[in-house]
C-alpha cells in the first residue's frame, strides 16, 4: 500500500510542464482511452460510454472547444480473461481560423488474469484509426495583407498550401496492471503507460515530409480506497511527454454514499480537485445516480497568461453511462472482473 502511493505521489510530483500538443482534458479520467487504451474496460460493467466537453479561452480569444465520446464494451473469455472493445471519437476546433482535429479511433485490450483468487490482471490495448485536419482560410490574415493603410482581403495572404485540410492514420499501444488490495472491494489501484503517435504521422498543410507528429508517452496512475462504509477516497494523476513538452495533472476525490444501503447507494456525491503543473488549479464536483454519473470542473488559470485571461481557463462537464447486458456472458455476477 505504501509503494503504490508514493509511486503516485511521484507522478503527481513532476513540475516540468509544457502546453502538450495533442489536446487535453482537466477531466482526464473521463476519457480512458485517450491516455491509454490499456485502460479501456476498468470499470464494473459490461458497458461504458463517456461524453466529455471542454471549452477554454474565451476571456482571452475564440474559445477552444474540445468534444470527447469514447464506448466500451467489455465480455469474459476463457477462464478469468476478458476483453474489451472499444471506439474514441474526439473533435478539436482552436481559434479564430477553426483549426479542426477529428479523429476515429477504434481500440481493443486484452485483460490476461494473473490470479484466480483477487482481482489482479495485467492489459495490453491497441488503439488506431482515421484523423483529419481542416482550417478555414478565409479567416486567415498575413502582413501579406496589409496594403499600407488597413488590411485589405482583396490582396493575397501569401501561403503557399493549396489545401485547407488533410488527413492521416495514426496508432496507440498502452498497457496497465490493475489489482484489488486490502479485505474491502472498493480498494483497487492501476498504472499504466501508453505510448501515442506510435507511427509518426505526418503533420502538414504543406505536405512537408519532414514535419511529423511528434510521439508522446503517458504515464498514469490511479489508486481507491474505502474510509469507511460510506465514504471513499480516490487519487489519479497523469504524466505526458510530446516532444520537449511536458505535461503533469494529479489530484483526488473524496467521495460519500447517500441513501439506507451503503452497498447499494441512491447517490454518491464526489469532490476534490486536481492540480496541472504550472497551468491551472481545478475544482471537481460529481454526482453518481447509477447507472449515470455526471461531473463539472473549472481550469483556474494560474499560468503566466492569467492576468490577460483574469485567471479563467476552462469549463469542462461530463457525461457517463455504466451498466449491464441482459444476457448469457454479462460480467454481472463475475467474482473477477477488472475495474477501477
Amino acid at each position: 500500500m505504501k509503494r503504490i502511493v508514493i509511486i503516485l505521489l511521484i507522478v503527481m510530483s513532476i513540475t516540468r510542464t509544457g502546453l502538450a500538443q495533442d489536446p487535453h482534458f482537466s477531466q482526464f479520467f473521463e476519457a480512458p482511452l485517450l491516455r491509454n487504451p490499456g485502460l479501456a474496460g476498468l470499470y464494473d460493467g459490461d458497458i461504458r460510454v463517456q461524453a466529455l466537453y471542454r471549452n477554454q479561452w474565451s476571456s482571452v480569444t475564440v474559445p477552444y472547444q474540445t468534444t470527447s465520446l469514447n464506448a466500451e464494451y467489455k465480455q469474459p473469455l476463457r477462464g478469468e480473461d476478458y476483453i474489451t472493445l472499444g471506439m474514441q471519437l474526439l473533435q478539436d476546433k482552436a481559434g479564430t481560423t477553426n483549426f479542426t482535429t477529428t479523429n476515429i479511433l477504434p481500440a481493443v485490450n486484452y485483460h490476461k488474469a494473473l490470479s484466480g483468487e483477487k482481482n489482479r490482471y495485467l492489459s495490453l490495448g491497441f488503439m488506431g484509426g482515421y484523423v483529419q485536419r481542416r482550417i478555414d482560410r478565409s479567416k486567415i490574415t498575413t502582413n501579406n495583407q496589409f496594403d499600407g493603410v488597413g488590411w485589405n482581403p482583396s490582396l493575397s495572404d501569401g501561403e503557399t498550401f493549396l489545401t485547407t485540410n488533410y488527413n492521416y492514420w495514426d496508432a496507440s499501444v498502452g498497457m496497465s496492471y490493475n489489482s484489488s488490495f486490502g479485505d474491502k472491494p472498493e480498494n483497487l489501484f492501476y498504472i499504466g503507460l501508453a505510448y501515442h503517435h506510435l507511427n509518426r504521422p505526418k503533420n502538414s498543410f504543406y505536405k512537408n515530409p519532414n514535419i511529423e507528429l511528434n510521439a508522446k508517452w503517458v504515464l498514469s496512475g490511479g489508486i481507491k480506497f474505502a474510509l469507511n462504509e460510506v465514504s471513499l477516497f480516490t487519487i489519479q494523476a497523469d504524466v505526458s511527454r510530446q516532444g520537449d513538452f511536458v505535461e503533469g495533472v494529479g489530484g483526488a476525490l473524496y467521495s460519500y454514499k447517500l441513501g439506507p444501503e451503503p452497498d447499494n447507494p441512491d447517490y454518491i456525491i464526489s469532490f476534490g480537485a486536481y492540480l496541472r503543473a504550472r497551468d491551472a488549479f481545478i475544482p471537481v464536483v460529481k454526482l453518481d445516480y447509477h447507472p449515470f454519473s455526471v461531473a463539472l470542473s473549472y481550469d483556474a488559470n494560474i499560468s503566466q497568461l492569467k492576468t490577460a485571461s483574469q485567471s479563467m481557463g476552462a469549463i469542462e462537464i461530463s457525461l457517463s453511462y455504466v451498466g449491464f447486458l441482459d444476457k448469457g456472458n454479462s460480467t454481472r455476477n463475475a467474482v473477477l472482473c477488472p475495474r477501477f
